[in-house]
């Protein structure tokens, strides 16, 4: 007896086209994405933290802190006496926030005083940037 013998299929696929797609998904990506780094008016070095998470809320208030202890209130430079003077003036709100981006190699203490202000000024949310 003479058994024909069935040709097995060929179930390859081909990738050829496969890798073509992740490659142009590949280039997409990279050619959209916008590395962003926050608005930073002065030449500031933050201190590095393990545990940074950015914070994607709009911040009412922006205070800049230099190394050589000046005081940048929205990219004006000021005291810290118009600093209280500004945060006391400013539109009432019951959610003021305020992020600190301080340098890092700025003293504590003058974190802590402008944070200090901050408070007295009305404001419940004072976060401290670092990358």
């Amino acid at each position: 007896m003479h058994f024909r013998r069935e040709e097995e299929e060929n179930y390859a696929l081909d990738l050829t086209p496969l890798i073509d797609v992740v490659f142009l998904l590949l280039i997409f990506f990279m050619v959209s994405t916008v590395f962003v780094d926050f608005n930073r008016r002065m030449d500031i070095a933050l201190p590095t933290s393990k545990s940074s998470v950015p914070d994607e809320t709009v911040k009412n208030l922006n205070v800049e802190l230099t190394a050589d202890k000046k005081i940048y209130f929205h990219g004006t430079q000021m005291t810290l006496a118009e600093l209280e003077d500004a945060i006391e003036n400013s539109p009432p709100d019951e959610k003021k926030t305020a992020i600190i981006s301080a340098d890092k190699g700025l003293p504590f203490g003058g974190v802590v005083e402008v944070m200090g202000v901050l408070q007295v000024g009305g404001v419940k949310d004072i976060s401290v940037a670092v990358k």
